[in-house]
């Protein structure tokens, strides 16, 4: 799963806890998942700031540029995107903005990915 997200955007860090605590804290330990958020070309010190503030757990990495964003969204698109990758490489599920409806199929479809 990619997150896509960056420190001034606030729904992103609306979803980032549910992120932590509902698919992280689930799957962490679960060899065959991944998870990583991605912040939106912002500088590294900003990066670090971002996921200490935010009390995450799983890896925030730099896009600078916007250059991974860019090969799933046009690069000046809204941020907070969610992107779940099957182990084919297939994409399966993609989110945009906070829904928690939404929010728990995408935590069923990594259920359901995962059994």
């Amino acid at each position: 799963m990619l997150q896509f997200t960056a420190s001034w955007c606030g729904v992103c860090r609306k979803e980032m806890p549910f992120i932590e605590k509902d698919i992280w804290q689930k799957h962490k330990a679960n060899p065959d998942f991944a998870l990583m958020g991605i912040d939106r070309d912002e500088p590294l010190k900003r990066v670090i700031a971002f996921g200490k503030s935010t009390g995450i757990t799983y890896p925030l990495g730099s896009d600078p540029g916007a250059d991974i964003f860019a090969k799933y969204a046009l690069r000046d698109a809204g941020i907070t995107r969610n992107v779940l990758i099957d182990k084919e490489g297939r994409i399966v599920m993609l989110t945009r903005l906070y829904n928690p409806e939404e929010f728990a199929s995408l935590t069923k479809k990594i259920d359901e990915l995962l059994k």
